[in-house]
């Protein structure tokens, strides 16, 4: 008898200590425990955004600078996957897909949930106040509405001063 697919589970990260917690905290909660019998297939997702996305609107010179932007932006993602596949490794997941699409986030993850058919899209969450958020735009707000999946967005606890 042949045994079914596993369901995808995409975890978004960034370059974030909210991300990195998100990604321990799944690890811990749904791969760990259950070792090669995890119920998912583990699917990392970045989001690189565009060099001119980076630069926002810039004059004279922007095309100059461009191509430096670019190279941060792929330094940066090649941090966010190595450190996130080193957190799964530590933790003995191997089994795992790392991706970097460039894009906004909130598209480019419900994107993947779409490409990957997951069942479940992991977000951390940043902690931005509510004029921040108006103004910045949720990842986590913008895909609990939009990708057609369950959404889980995991806060890391709250510090005691």
């Amino acid at each position: 008898m042949a045994t079914a697919e596993r369901q995808a589970m995409i975890v978004a990260v960034d370059d974030s200590e909210h991300s990195s917690y998100a990604l321990e905290w799944t690890l811990d909660h749904f791969f760990v425990p259950l070792g090669d019998r995890a119920l998912f297939k583990l699917v990392i997702v970045h989001a690189k955004p565009s060099p001119t996305s980076a630069v926002g609107l810039a004059g004279p010179g922007a095309a100059e600078i461009l191509p430096m932007v670019e190279s941060d932006l792929k330094r940066i993602a090649t941090r966010v996957l190595d450190k996130a596949k080193e957190l799964c490794l530590s933790k003995s997941v191997s089994d795992v897909t790392l991706e970097v699409h460039e894009g906004d986030a909130r598209n480019v993850l419900c994107e993947a949930v779409e490409k990957h058919h997951a069942s479940i899209l992991v977000v951390g969450n940043h902690g931005y106040g509510a004029i921040k958020r108006a103004v910045l735009g949720s990842v986590s707000d913008y895909c609990a509405h939009h990708a057609h999946c369950t959404v889980m967005i995991v806060k890391r606890p709250k510090t005691k001063h």
